[in-house]
């Protein structure tokens, strides 16, 4: 039977604890082949043969207290992994694909669309949801915080907590009942949950612990600080919820740059139509300082576009006629007739937010390690905990209460709540910056290898060059060098192969006029002939020149030259003899040096792998300052990347997606880039959106930071435990600080991770 695959949006999850409960309850279903759930994104993603039943899937998820919602077409057949290099991800193999799932679901909308009615799907869940669990509210926090079921919940908690108190001092003897009664408030939503995750195959919830905890300290007499702890418990929900939905936000936020509206040309009118109803070749107007509405064309008209808000380009870009645009960028100052080229749904910031989603709920090798160790951590905890209660009272005769109450303690601070999320919320926050600065990575594996790259492999054209031949030299004989360059564009017009349109481009920027040709003709493998003014005019290459014998001594040695230093040359003959040469080069990269710099000063190699011929390499990679392979077919730089990953190093290859595709697959990291940006978006690991050579170093750098923030994660989620800890045993802290190491770390470790989304890079 053939795998599908189902995506969800799941409201209410504000830590990692949630997702590991869901996915435990979920897997359980029968035909449900793998579960992957997102925490930061608010999604999960079942794969199933077929034979599942989704209502179940969803009943399940609700009964734990979540909202879920299908994502629109999103069943789909999940496919077979392929060549590439996804054997480190959860589900790297539909990355990218099924783009228009929600690439519109959540645009503009709170990003969990709390306004989609859960009636529209053929059963209620609002039966089954349970009041006041864990804040099913759709977007947890996207009004404000107190409007939430949560919030409510955590503000009657502390209500009772007062009454109880102030009831207490009025009338002493039912201070102890007046406190159970607060803390049951608050406990009854969190004791249903835990029953419900202990069904669901979760026993040892953060729920579980807080309940024992909680009905163990009103059996020891101790009901005060039983309710404080459940509002503290709740407060630090309260606290996990905004901060999750912050770095939730900062995705979703990429959505927002996308206009609601477009002005749609509909026979020789415009009318102002919904962005999302644009279809694929529709015409729409675009006026100075809009943003452009989707992606597409440009037909007719010439703008600074501000492409900052997608790809981070400090300086707008000047683009006329046939220049790509995105949707979500800055119209700077002339009107603009675009042709469009995705459907809202398919553009490319919607496709940004769905692969960063994805890549969010594929799992980080550490992520995956903290994960194992946190299944054996808690049921550890238990066990310390019950025989901190148990063993001084029975073999040493310490008192029975005082010991309980310390058990109780340890039980609190051992959630693993903090500990969990340190990794996820370090890679949210980082896939979602280097999102925003157009650096896309596929899931947290990908991000934690490229901290660790030591050679990176450049493709040469469009890659480190920028991918168009340019004029670099003119040589006249006898006439001017305008002269020249206005008789080769006369009978270049109309071609469009790239050395014609490098011709072409050079006559348009120096203003030089090109008047039309008579009797052109095209003579194959040779160049181009034809009469301008009574003159007859040949645009040759060199050898064909050389067999028409015109050419002295010192023009051959000066071809020679110009042909050593990378450059194709044409020979202008006018009436048969040679009045000028013409060479031209694909140049490097205006930030390629500083990149490939950059990329040295972090102690990272690189190597230039070319198809071109040795002496163009030679010339590039000469000015460049960076070893290099010429004349290699795909599969030769498969083959050396594989050498070089056999001499120890850990190897990403960059290159444009389309020929690179057998070497991206077999490096360590392939990093598509350039203007592909299907196929950038597609084929490889990473992506960089916009082809600076200088952010693949910015890329490794991310990485470096984010694996630091990590450690940092893992120290303050363990190190505030290991000293509440000994504190509890000596007796220094009781139950509410215990609740604090808990929520207080889980809280310092999503603020520390989001820390991650203002890095400047």
């Amino acid at each position: 039977m053939a795998e599908s695959e189902t995506r969800y949006r799941v409201g209410g999850m504000d830590c990692a604890a949630c997702a590991t409960k869901i996915d435990t309850a979920v897997r359980r279903v029968a035909g449900v082949a793998d579960v992957s759930v997102s925490v930061m994104a608010g999604t999960m993603t079942v794969r199933h043969d077929g034979s599942s039943d989704l209502k179940v899937i969803e009943k399940r998820v609700t009964g734990l207290g979540y909202s879920v919602a299908p994502l629109a077409g999103s069943a789909a057949p999940a496919r077979e992994h392929g060549s590439h290099h996804y054997d480190d991800h959860d589900h790297g193999d539909h990355a990218g694909h099924d783009h228009g799932h929600e690439g519109h679901d959540h645009a503009g909308h709170d990003h969990d669309h709390a306004n989609h009615d859960h009636a529209s799907h053929d059963h209620d869940h609002g039966e089954k949801e349970i009041e006041g669990l864990h804040g099913h509210d759709h977007a947890p926090m996207a009004g404000p915080w107190w409007q939430s079921r949560k919030g409510r919940l955590t503000i009657l908690s502390g209500a009772a907590l007062v009454a109880a108190y102030t009831v207490g001092h009025l009338v002493p003897a039912i201070a102890s009942y007046a406190f159970i009664v607060a803390m049951l408030i608050g406990l009854v939503p969190i004791a249903r949950r835990a029953v419900m995750a202990a069904l669901s195959g979760t026993p040892f919830s953060i729920e579980m612990l807080m309940t024992i905890a909680a009905v163990g300290a009103v059996i020891i007499n101790a009901g005060e600080e039983a309710a404080t702890v459940v509002f503290l418990f709740l407060v630090g929900e309260l606290l996990e919820g905004v901060a999750a939905g912050k770095a939730r936000e900062s995705i979703q936020s990429l959505t927002a740059l996308v206009p609601k509206s477009a002005l749609l040309e509909d026979n020789g009118q415009t009318r102002e139509v919904p962005a999302e109803s644009l279809a694929v070749g529709a015409i729409i107007m675009v006026r100075p300082g809009d943003r452009i509405s989707a992606d597409g064309i440009i037909i007719s008209g010439e703008s600074a576009i501000d492409q900052a808000p997608v790809t981070g380009e400090s300086t707008p870009v000047r683009k006329g006629v046939d220049a790509v645009v995105f949707a979500g960028t800055v119209n700077g100052d002339a009107v603009l007739r675009v042709r469009v080229t995705a459907a809202a749904a398919d553009n490319t910031i919607a496709r940004v937010v769905k692969l960063v989603e994805e890549a969010q709920e594929s799992k980080a090798p550490t992520e995956r390690f903290i994960d194992r160790f946190s299944r054996y951590y808690t049921p550890g905890v238990v066990v310390v905990a019950a025989l901190v209660a148990v063993v001084p009272p029975l073999l040493f005769a310490g008192p029975w209460g005082e010991w309980v109450y310390k058990g109780l303690a340890i039980l609190l601070i051992g959630c693993p709540c903090a500990l969990v999320i340190s990794t996820p919320a370090a890679i949210a926050a980082s896939l979602s910056s280097g999102a925003r600065r157009g650096l896309l990575m596929k899931g947290g594996a990908v991000l934690e290898t490229l901290g660790k790259v030591t050679m990176v492999a450049f493709d040469k054209t469009g890659t480190l060059t920028e991918g168009k031949p340019q004029v670099t030299d003119i040589i006249s004989f006898g006439l001017s060098e305008a002269q020249v360059l206005s008789r080769a564009a006369v009978l270049e017009r109309g071609s469009s192969h790239p050395l014609a349109l490098a011709i072409l481009n050079r006559a348009k920027a120096d203003g030089v006029p090109v008047p039309p040709a008579f009797e052109l003709e095209a003579l194959p493998g040779k160049g181009v002939s034809g009469k301008v003014g009574g003159e007859s005019l040949d645009l040759l290459s060199p050898p064909a020149a050389r067999e028409r014998g015109t050419l002295s001594a010192e023009q051959d040695a000066r071809i020679t030259a110009l042909n050593d230093e990378g450059k194709s040359v044409s020979v202008l003959l006018v009436n048969g003899v040679a009045a000028g040469l013409i060479a031209m080069r694909d140049e490097p990269r205006e930030d390629a040096e500083a990149g490939l710099a950059a990329l040295k000063s972090a102690g990272v190699k690189a190597i230039m792998l070319t198809g071109d011929n040795k002496r163009t390499a030679a010339a590039v990679a000469g000015m460049l300052g960076i070893d290099w392979r010429g004349e290699m077919m795909p599969e030769d730089k498969q083959r050396v990347v594989g050498e070089l990953k056999r001499q120890g190093f850990i190897v990403a290859k960059v290159g444009d997606g389309i020929n690179d595709a057998p070497a991206l697959a077999a490096a360590d990291i392939g990093i598509a880039m350039g203007g592909g940006t299907d196929v950038a978006l597609e084929t490889a690991d990473a992506a960089v959106l916009h082809g600076r050579v200088g952010d693949v170093a910015r890329m490794i750098e991310l990485s470096k930071r984010t694996m630091r923030n990590i450690l940092q994660n893992i120290t303050i989620a363990l190190g505030l435990k290991a000293v509440f800890l000994v504190t509890t045993i000596a007796g220094i802290t009781g139950l509410w600080p215990a609740i604090l190491a808990d929520t207080g770390a889980t809280v310092l470790v999503t603020i520390n991770a989001l820390r991650l989304l203002r890095i400047k890079i």
